[in-house]
């Protein structure tokens, strides 16, 4: 049996918030606002069966709409930092806003993320979905052409969760968008993330500069702590002294590349609580971040926030691809349909 349950949630510029919350017949639950297609929680089974939240959110609508950290969010247009904060197409260059050093982060303070999406139910017998849209308009944040985009959340009885884009614009521009949720499968923030073992199948991965952004070099993970190839512990990337994980703040802030798709090419996993998240995408690449700079200046659900409290995943295409020709391309033509699907499962 499938459910969805609506709430009003807050206000934001005289919207209305929603909190969605999709339930399966397994008592597994997703709830998700309208307010940046924010995912506040994801409630599952450990492996005694205790059910408890596995993300970081918020309880009020202001925590979203100061959320430094992008929790749960959809960013977008362009996920990822983009150089300089402008970039050049069909021989016009355009000038995005600087909020991240000199760079372009995310699209911007007025990103996809602090968007109030029209939302719709639809109701299905063995799916619950919750499908998001939004028209950003020509020139909006820098960007060229107005785009439209649908964002939907599917839960089933296997308990996967299923995030597909899509995306169309009446010029070309560039289109590049991922979900920011902090994953924590020790339930309710027990513990921070530095033990769970992540499984990933890349062998290579995005060197960074000391401003976070590629430097088009991609490395080989072999004889490093970015090798997860088989199973390996967050920990011994935040206590490496490997350069690279230094400069992301000591952890993890980087691109790999994915070596396949949709076959179990990502594996988190929490060894006290039992709890396993495998995704499968269709994107090229995936970012981990760690959570190194979570700030201690506000609470989750009762809980103090801190570093590596949860960590992302955000599956995507390569960032800052407009200026690495090496890149696979984030260049949405004119008309052109984008679409990209990554799937969540939940198991013990």
């Amino acid at each position: 049996m499938m459910l969805i349950s609506q709430r009003l949630f807050g206000k934001v510029n005289e919207k209305n918030v929603y909190e969605y919350t999709l339930k399966n017949g397994n008592g597994v639950e997703i709830s998700c606002l309208n307010y940046g297609c924010a995912i506040t929680k994801i409630i599952v089974p450990d492996r005694k069966g205790n059910f408890e939240n596995i993300v970081i959110g918020f309880q009020e609508v202001a925590d979203y709409q100061k959320n430094s950290i992008f929790a749960g969010v959809v960013v977008g247009r362009v996920a990822g930092r983009i150089q300089d904060a402008q970039f050049e197409l069909e021989g016009k260059t355009y000038t995005l806003p600087s909020n991240d050093g000199p760079n372009n982060l995310h699209s911007g303070p007025n990103g996809f993320h602090t968007v109030v999406w029209d939302a719709a139910i639809i109701d299905k017998e063995e799916e619950a979905v919750v499908e998001f849209s939004y028209t950003s308009l020509d020139g909006v944040e820098g960007y060229p052409g107005t785009l439209t985009t649908t964002v939907t959340y599917t839960l089933n009885n296997k308990n996967e969760l299923t995030i597909r884009y899509y995306g169309q614009s009446d010029k070309t521009t560039l289109f590049n968008p991922t979900n920011h949720t902090y994953f924590n499968l020790s339930g309710n923030f027990k513990q921070d993330i530095s033990q769970h073992s992540l499984k990933m199948k890349s062998s290579r991965f995005l060197e960074v500069t000391e401003q976070l952004l590629p430097t088009g070099n991609l490395l080989d993970v072999k004889d490093t702590v970015f090798d997860f190839r088989s199973a390996r512990k967050i920990s011994e990337g935040i206590n490496s002294v490997d350069n690279q994980n230094i400069l992301a703040g000591r952890g993890y802030d980087h691109t790999f590349v994915l070596d396949s798709n949709h076959d179990k090419e990502i594996i988190l996993q929490d060894e006290e609580s039992g709890r396993i998240l495998t995704v499968e995408t269709d994107a090229v690449g995936v970012v981990l971040y760690t959570g190194n700079h979570i700030p201690d200046s506000f609470d989750i659900y009762g809980r103090k926030s801190r570093r590596y409290l949860g960590l992302c995943l955000e599956t995507q295409g390569l960032p800052d691809s407009i200026h690495h020709a090496n890149f696979p391309s984030c260049i949405l033509q004119k008309e052109q349909t984008f679409t990209t699907a990554t799937k969540y499962t939940f198991s013990v």
